[in-house]
């Protein structure tokens, strides 16, 4: 299990990677990538952590694009029902999706300082889980894994 978020990386080409992406993908399923939702999801991806909805509002309306929660939540939800982001359930915000291209279980690990996530795939069909919904006959259509810590620069400057 490999993750994603923490490690020092190119962060300029992974933003420009990831939103060339999904705007490929896009055009391949014929979904609108429109103003707004590029500038949430390029959002996520300079932010690389959680972020709020309302956090997330406030940027918006800074650029011009609306100051309605709507606004934001309808981008969020696109986002994220096509897989170029994932809501973190435990803090109830949203992250960009650092796999975009694969079907995946993913697993986030929350620095409770700095609310950095990274993000690692898991495999369903190893764990134990997985082996119960197969062995019940059930059918699992989404799994959310969430880790709560400290990310290696917060261990190393704890507050």
């Amino acid at each position: 299990m490999t993750a994603i978020g923490f490690e020092k990386h190119d962060h300029s080409r992974c933003i420009t990677t990831a939103l060339s992406e999904a705007e490929t993908r896009c055009a391949e399923q014929k979904l609108h990538l429109t103003p707004v939702r590029r500038r949430v999801l390029e959002i996520l991806l300079q932010r690389h952590r959680a972020m709020g909805a309302y956090e997330i509002l406030d940027l918006l309306a800074a650029d011009g694009l609306g100051s309605q929660p709507p606004v934001a939540y309808r981008a969020l939800d696109f986002l994220v029902q096509h897989g170029f982001a994932h809501r973190i359930e435990r803090i109830n915000a949203y992250t960009a999706c650092a796999h975009p291209a694969q079907d995946h279980v993913p697993a986030f690990l929350i620095c409770r300082g700095c609310k950095a996530v990274a993000e690692a795939e898991t495999e369903l069909e190893q764990g134990r889980l997985g082996a119960a919904a197969m062995a019940t006959g059930f059918a699992i259509e989404r799994i959310v894994v969430e880790a709560e810590g400290l990310c290696p620069a917060c261990q190393e400057n704890p507050e």
